[in-house]
């Protein structure tokens, strides 16, 4: 929204003081420049717009009305004109302007989406795999660490601390495989980050665009003469004016000069300076959303909702009697699962909801390094990401998705020794898979908060 409201601020700006500053002249030209701001919003809104080329567009046609504006004495056909646009490479008739304009534009923008798009799918990755359900193994072993103190008399015991993280290693171990590619998404994020508050941060660029625009129109004025004698050198000498038209065009269109321009007069933008407050905010946000996944279990297992705590070692529920927890306790990911003594965890079946979420995490810091050097990157639509297929450097459809749709996979099937303790554990078990989720859920949203 912040993105969106400073492209909106920058429009007025430019507007009100091209309309105080040219007048009349603007209001008959201004779509010029409405399309500018047009296809930059497409842009960033996940159209698929070649900047350089959408730019390279708008000085050339800035450069056909500036020509006709300067010599309201010929009549130009558009063959004419088409042949004057070609001339805006060679003759630089607005100065170093629009190069510059052109790098700061690009660097800010690609950024800019960039950065969005990976915020957005940072999100919607944690969503999905706060929603996966539990295995049979897992709510067997919740069941066991929450109920079954009741069974034996001890209400008040809650689990011990390492019971509990073996516990969750195991219900999480899948999950637990997402960090080192969340971890490597979240050093892209932090890169792109680190260009929103650079020279190419996308406030500082289109803060003053009515400024360097105007600057860009009065170096045309200034070398007018030189330029059209080019022109018609190039393109040939244009036809004179109808009389009636070339004697009312000089004082009506153009009276020798626009009128200089007063920086001072120049509005402020309602966005301020708070990019750099916004920013300096979602880093903090990401650099604490590192090793997330792998931390899950120690943060659910700290909660003293859960557990009887670290401190508490020896009046707590081990899994069958009030005492202390003596089996280590399981590295993190799927295949330090295979010795989980809490958790029959199948290592030879990773979830494939899972991989698609690593893979939707890896596609994005792909193009997040690519925005970091300045490469345009488009983003792919939901069935090429689903799909797997193409090398994943980017879409080229009009409209990318803010986020990633994958099927889920279900469960694995059950073997035949374990239906007995399921059967018999179907009412609680109802509940097991929701309160999992919960503390998913909770951490997810402190983190991402």
């Amino acid at each position: 929204e912040f993105f969106r409201e400073l492209l909106e601020n920058a429009e007025k700006s430019l507007n009100d003081m091209f309309v105080r500053t040219y007048g009349m002249l603007y209001m008959q030209n201004s779509e010029v420049f409405q399309d500018l701001f047009t296809e930059l919003k497409r842009y960033y809104t996940g159209g698929n717009v070649n900047l350089e080329e959408m730019l390279n567009d708008f000085w050339a046609r800035l450069l056909e009305r500036m020509f006709q504006l300067i010599n309201p004495q010929y009549h130009f056909t558009e063959d004419y004109l088409e042949c004057v646009s070609k001339y805006t490479d060679q003759l630089k008739p607005f100065g170093d302007v629009p190069r510059k304009l052109k790098v700061q534009v690009t660097r800010a923008f690609i950024a800019a989406r960039t950065f969005v798009q990976g915020l957005t799918v940072g999100r919607e990755v944690a969503n999905r795999v706060s929603k996966v359900s539990p295995t049979p193994g897992c709510i067997r072993a919740l069941m066991k660490m929450l109920y079954c103190p009741y069974c034996r008399g001890l209400p008040t015991v809650k689990p011990c601390n390492n019971y509990c993280l073996n516990v969750m290693k195991g219900c999480l171990a899948n999950q637990a495989d997402l960090d080192t590619e969340w971890n490597l998404f979240i050093d892209a994020m932090l890169l792109v980050a680190e260009r929103l508050e650079g020279p190419f941060n996308i406030e500082s660029v289109m803060d003053p665009i009515d400024v360097k625009i105007s600057e860009a129109i009065m170096n045309m004025q200034e070398n007018s003469m030189q330029v059209s004698a080019k022109v018609f050198q190039g393109c040939g000498q244009p036809k004179p004016a109808p009389a009636l038209r070339s004697s009312r065009s000089v004082p009506e269109n153009f009276n020798t000069r626009f009128r200089p321009y007063n920086p001072e007069e120049r509005p402020t933008t309602a966005a301020g300076t708070s990019l750099d407050r916004l920013v300096t905010d979602i880093k903090e946000k990401l650099k604490l959303s590192k090793k997330f996944w792998s931390a899950l279990p120690y943060t659910i297992c700290k909660d003293e909702r859960v557990t009887a705590g670290s401190s508490n070692e020896e009046d707590c529920w081990n899994g069958h009697t009030k005492a202390r927890y003596l089996p280590e306790i399981m590295n993190d990911g799927l295949t330090n699962q295979i010795n989980n003594p809490e958790v029959d965890v199948d290592i030879t079946r990773p979830d494939t909801f899972i991989r698609q979420q690593i893979m939707a995490l890896r596609v994005m810091t792909n193009k997040l390094k690519n925005a970091y050097n300045g490469n345009d990157v488009n983003f792919q639509d939901t069935s090429d990401e689903t799909s797997g297929s193409g090398s994943g450097s980017g879409c080229t459809d009009d409209i990318c998705p803010t986020e990633f749709d994958f099927v889920t996979t279900e469960a694995p099937p059950v073997d035949s020794d374990r239906r007995e303790v399921e059967a018999s554990a179907t009412q609680p078990s109802r509940s097991l898979p929701t309160l999992l989720l919960i503390f998913v859920i909770l951490v997810l949203q402190r983190q991402w908060r």
